[in-house]
């Protein structure tokens, strides 16, 4: 028990995640005063993942997770894992993007508007937001924070410096995790620039690149990458063993996230084609024949 209940701490986060829910249920307030019931139903109910998600978040860098992350790379893996897939899915479902645009009154929500927006001096602003947005930047932005901090002089160093563990490390994860999943997932008023085809590939491709983490730190090697964990007090649990422990965790919690998402993807595109038939010839026949065909196939459905 005394896992659970000792070594909690306390995260500079958590005062943004505060103010966030300030905020949040703020424009909440507001919006509920121009909606029909059925609408404000569905804002609270998406609030409930959205706060789970920062539920999820607190957990990853205030719970004794966070603290035995220090004392076993497993321990950390699940910290990554909560931190790049788990809280920003939950994030991305919630969808608190208008809530908290209007947490603004209206005059300084409107004139933020028009700079954004329309104003010549905020376009390298549209830029980088245009940027961000990138599916192609999102899947290379996802996959590189992923690699990157799990490199062993990298993740030593984060690892011994609490700054770059709190600010960059937790901060990039969770970032990235957010771009990354708005690339698969509805979080109005945002909706995937691709395909369900195209999501498909993202799905596998990522777990692939997880898979081939989790090979290279287990069955790949023979001793253990991070010096931070060969002489922590206390430890018995061999550095290789904790470090294979942690390989498996990244290998098998993979499919947890991957085959549902994969199988959401797969019914999206089935139910836009209609039928499994089109799905099939859009996967296999070549693109040029399909761009012939389309045409066709627009006008009989016109006739019909």
């Amino acid at each position: 028990m005394s896992y659970v209940t000792q070594n909690w701490s306390f995260d500079p986060v958590a005062i943004l995640m505060a103010l966030t829910v300030v905020a949040y249920e703020i424009g909440l307030s507001r919006l509920s005063r121009r909606s029909r019931r059925t609408s404000q139903r569905q804002r609270r109910r998406r609030s409930f993942i959205f706060y789970g998600g920062l539920v999820t978040l607190g957990l990853a860098i205030m719970s004794p997770l966070d603290y035995w992350s220090s004392h076993y790379f497993f321990v950390h893996m699940i910290d990554h894992l909560l931190l790049a897939f788990f809280a920003p899915i939950l994030i991305v479902l919630g969808a608190p993007w208008v809530p908290l645009q209007f947490f603004l009154p209206v005059r300084a929500r409107r004139a933020l508007g028009r700079f954004l927006f329309l104003s010549s001096g905020a376009g390298w602003l549209r830029a980088i937001g245009r940027g961000l947005r990138s599916p192609i930047f999102a899947v290379s932005f996802f996959n590189f924070v992923m690699i990157f901090w799990h490199i062993p002089v990298v993740y030593d160093y984060s690892d011994t410096h609490q700054l770059v563990h709190i600010w960059l490390m937790h901060t990039s994860f969770l970032v990235a995790g957010i771009l990354f999943w708005l690339q698969i997932l509805s979080s109005h008023p945002f909706h995937p620039v691709r395909g369900p085809v195209w999501q498909g590939g993202v799905i596998l491709l990522t777990n692939a690149v997880m898979t081939v983490m989790a090979m290279s730190m287990s069955i790949m090697t023979n001793s253990s990458w991070y010096n931070v964990y060969a002489h922590v007090a206390g430890v018995t649990m061999a550095p290789l063993t904790d470090q294979q422990i942690g390989a498996a965790i990244l290998w098998v919690c993979g499919d947890f996230w991957a085959l549902p998402m994969l199988g959401m993807v797969i019914r999206r595109a089935i139910r836009e084609e209609k039928h499994s038939g089109s799905l099939a010839d859009r996967l296999f026949r070549p693109h040029d024949e399909v761009l012939e065909i389309a045409p066709v196939v627009r006008g009989r459905r016109a006739r019909n």
